[in-house]
This record gives C-alpha cells, sequence and structure tokens, in this order.
C-alpha cells in the first residue's frame, strides 16, 4: 500500500499525490463537457441551454455529496496513519451506512424539488422542460455518486490517488461513447445524456467496489465491521457534514450571482462564462494540492507526527502562492488570446470585458491557493467550526456583490465577487489557522497524539 505521505519528503509527496487529483479534475470536466457539447451538436442550442441552466442546481446537491464524502474519509485517513486497521475498517464501514441514509434523503428531496428549483432560479420557459428531465436523471443517480465519491476519497485516505483517476478515465471515456450511442444514435435526445452520465458513473462505481475487495484488504469488511457504531458515526457526521455544507453554500453564492449576471445582458454572460472557464482549468493544481491536505494532515496527525504537518503546510504554501502568482502573471498577458480561443475575434466587446475579468479575478488567486490549503489543513486535522464559517462568509460576500454591487456598477463588480469571498474566508480561517500552528508546535516530540481544538467546543 502507498502510504507515502507519511514518510520522505512532505513536499515531494503532496505534489506526487496530487498530480492524479489533478489529472482526475481535468478529466471531470471533460465528464461534464462532452454532454454539452454532443447535446448542442445534434440536439440543438435550445437543448444545450437546457444543460447549462442546471449547472448551479447540480453543483447544489452533488457537490454536497461531494463534500460529505471527502469528510467521512478524513477519520479513516487518521486511523491509517495511526496503524490503526480496525479503526480503518470500522470507519469505513459506518460510512457506508451514512451514505445509505444520505443518498435515499437527497434523492427524495432533489428529485421533488428539480422543477420548483429550477423556477426559482429564473430558468426561461422554453427551456424548464429539458432542464427539469436532464437535472431529475441525474439527481435519480444521487447513490452512485455518493458511492463513487466514497469508495475514491477512501483509497486516497489510504494514500492511493491514482486508482481513483484509472477509473475516472474510463467513466470519461464511457459517457462520451454513451452520449454518442443515447443521444445520437438512439435520438434520446437530453435524456441520454442524463441515463449517460449516470452509467459510466455506475460502471466507475463497480469497479471500485470491484478493486477494494480484490486488492485492498485493509477495507475489506465483515459482517462485524457493518454493525453501526453511534459514537463513530457521530464523529463522521461532525466532520463530513460541514465540509458537504460547506460546497452547497459555496453554489448557491454562485447561483445568486449568476441570476445577477443574466440581467446584464448576454455578452456580460458570455465574457464571465468564457473566463471562467479559462479560470477553472488554471486553478486545478491551487485545489488538487489543498485535497492533497486534507490526506496529508490526517494520515500525520493520526502518525503523530506533529512537525511533519508543519513543513508540509509551510512548504505547500510556498509552492501554491508561487504557482498562483505566475499563472496569474501568464493569464494576464495572454488574456486576448485566451478569451478568443471561446469566442473567436467578431466579439470585441466580450474580449475587453473578459480582460476585465482577468485582471481582477487572476491578481487575486494567491489568496485562493492560501485558502486551499489553510482549509482543507484544518479539515484533515478534524476541525470543522472555521471552515464551515468560511464557507458562510463566502456565501454573504457573493449574495453581497450579487444583490447589491452588480446592480449598481454592472460587469465591473461581478469579477469581485471570487476575490471578496476568498478574502472573507481566508480572514475566518486565520485565526483558527494560527492557533492550530500554535498547538501543533507544542505538540512537536510528544508520543501521544494530542487534540487539536475546534473554536466551536472553547
Amino acid at each position: 500500500m502507498d502510504n507515502s505521505l507519511i514518510k520522505g519528503s512532505p513536499i515531494k509527496g503532496i505534489i506526487f499525490f496530487s498530480i492524479p487529483l489533478f489529472l482526475g479534475n481535468i478529466f471531470q470536466q471533460i465528464y461534464t463537457m462532452s454532454d454539452t457539447l454532443i447535446v448542442g451538436r445534434a440536439v440543438g442550442v435550445n437543448a444545450l441551454a437546457a444543460v447549462g441552466a442546471t449547472g448551479g442546481l447540480s453543483f447544489l446537491i452533488i457537490g454536497f455529496a461531494q463534500g460529505m464524502t471527502t469528510g467521512l474519509s478524513i477519520i479513516t485517513a487518521q486511523d491509517f496513519g495511526n496503524g490503526d486497521l480496525k479503526g480503518v475498517k470500522k470507519s469505513f464501514a459506518n460510512s457506508i451506512w451514512i451514505c445509505a441514509a444520505t443518498s435515499v434523503i437527497l434523492t427524495v428531496l432533489s428529485v421533488s424539488f428539480a422543477r420548483p428549483l429550477l423556477e426559482v432560479m429564473q430558468t426561461p420557459r422554453v427551456l424548464l422542460s429539458g432542464a427539469e428531465t436532464f437535472i431529475s436523471i441525474l439527481f435519480a443517480g444521487v447513490t452512485v455518486t455518493m458511492f463513487f465519491n466514497l469508495f475514491s476519497n477512501m483509497l486516497r485516505a489510504l494514500g492511493n490517488s491514482r486508482t481513483p483517476l484509472i477509473f475516472l478515465i474510463i467513466a470519461a471515456v464511457l459517457n462520451v461513447i454513451l452520449d454518442i450511442v443515447l443521444i445520437i444514435g438512439f435520438h434520446f435526445g437530453i435524456a441520454g445524456a442524463g441515463i449517460a452520465t449516470v452509467t459510466a458513473q455506475l460502471v466507475s462505481c463497480v469497479l471500485c467496489i470491484w478493486y477494494i475487495e480484490r486488492r485492498i484488504p485493509e477495507l475489506n469488511v465483515t459482517r462485524q465491521d457493518m454493525k453501526i457504531d453511534r459514537k463513530i458515526i457521530l464523529e463522521e457526521l461532525r466532520i463530513g457534514l460541514p465540509m458537504g455544507f460547506q460546497a452547497s453554500i459555496i453554489a448557491i453564492g454562485s447561483i445568486i450571482l449568476q441570476v445577477s449576471l443574466n440581467e446584464l445582458g448576454p455578452q456580460s454572460i458570455a465574457a464571465y462564462t468564457a473566463a471562467g472557464k479559462v479560470d477553472q482549468l488554471a486553478t486545478q493544481p491551487m485545489a488538487s494540492l489543498g485535497i492533497t491536505m486534507a490526506t496529508f494532515t490526517a494520515q500525520n496527525f493520526g502518525a503523530k507526527n506533529y512537525d511533519r504537518i508543519l513543513a508540509g503546510i509551510r512548504q505547500c504554501l510556498i509552492v501554491t502562492i508561487a504557482y498562483s502568482v505566475v499563472v496569474a502573471a501568464l493569464i494576464i498577458l495572454n488574456s486576448h488570446t485566451l478569451v478568443n480561443l471561446f469566442i473567436g475575434n467578431s466579439e470585441p466587446h466580450v474580449t475587453q470585458l473578459a480582460q476585465t475579468y482577468f485582471w481582477v479575478v487572476s491578481s487575486a488567486y494567491f489568496l485562493l491557493s492560501i485558502l486551499f490549503v489553510v482549509r482543507y489543513a484544518l479539515q484533515g486535522l478534524g476541525q470543522s467550526f472555521a471552515p464551515t464559517m468560511a464557507g458562510v462568509a463566502e456565501l454573504a460576500s457573493r449574495i453581497f456583490i450579487g444583490a447589491v454591487m452588480v446592480p449598481m456598477f454592472g460587469f465591473v463588480s461581478a469579477c469581485f465577487a471570487n476575490p471578496l469571498a476568498w478574502a472573507a474566508s481566508n480572514a475566518v480561517l486565520v485565526v483558527s489557522f494560527l492557533r492550530t500552528i500554535r498547538n501543533l508546535r507544542g505538540a512537536k516530540g510528544l508520543k501521544q497524539r494530542v487534540p487539536i481544538p475546534d473554536e466551536k467546543k472553547d
């Protein structure tokens, strides 16, 4: 088993662990883009818009599933770092029960309220039926999404970030093939895109189960392990639920901002969308390093390697901030070319708006790089209160920009939504982070694992 995060060079282990995560995020984007691309070419512009109109709502629910399962793996990673293989099995088994119950609740609620939520988001009437069809199919498959993310995160908790990448690549390729077969071959339209996505996720989920049973004895649970342990479930929920809610909170803020952007007109929407695509790609390495820090700190906290945690945080901050500065400079200097990749040379005003976006947002990448490292490091140590409050601060910032600033000052103020949200989140996290660093320094050299207090408990 690859458990290199608790030995060797901290930054080397963090970077190598994060590379599959980065590639996985890229394929995840391909995974979702294939639906919109094939639907747009084969069914038409309205169908493409209908699929696109579900983006924020999809992130609201699917993001919760992804965030929660990441949180559930934290205790498992800590037990693994501590060498407690019995604890690993118990943690994994109880996570399965949590995912099963959560999946039922999410499926019922999301499918039932899909159309009302689309209406609240002011989805155009002409797109409503198609959007409802697509998102309802995705929501009906929430259980598959939940368990694929759980199994993937559990493998990462044990130091294996490569296998989830392989299964994600398989799912992405299969999704494209099924899109072509169902949409073009069988003329299923928008429904075909939804069915293709859920089916591809189901296959990847089955592959995870097969791999765990054959290759990962640490996660092979028995009937005895599957007995519900109330203490473990409560501890996992204490970390998992806040991480799920954080993703949903960010999604809500994005939805509110999108509604405000819709009122600015097509050119503003096009500029924000095109620039946002570049933005998503540019920030993936920072996101991957941040997610790695959750596993890194969890494993080393379980192994009582407090000095290693401090070194890893420091080195990762240096690397990710340096990257953020370099990539921001490259984007700003080449902003005109990057935007025209999406819209061509026929819309100079849109290009100008997108360049404004880059000047504002890319210049603040360093704030996002700090946010990723700090938030995930705290979560890996089992803290949930400060990261949750940081998510609330992000939401409040985006609501303020979307509801107050955009109507008054237009597109430029919308560009400040992300930087302001990142700054607000960091402001909330910094007190907890500095306190945590102090506690870890005080614990260096101790043989027993010491609790790192969460502010809510004090």
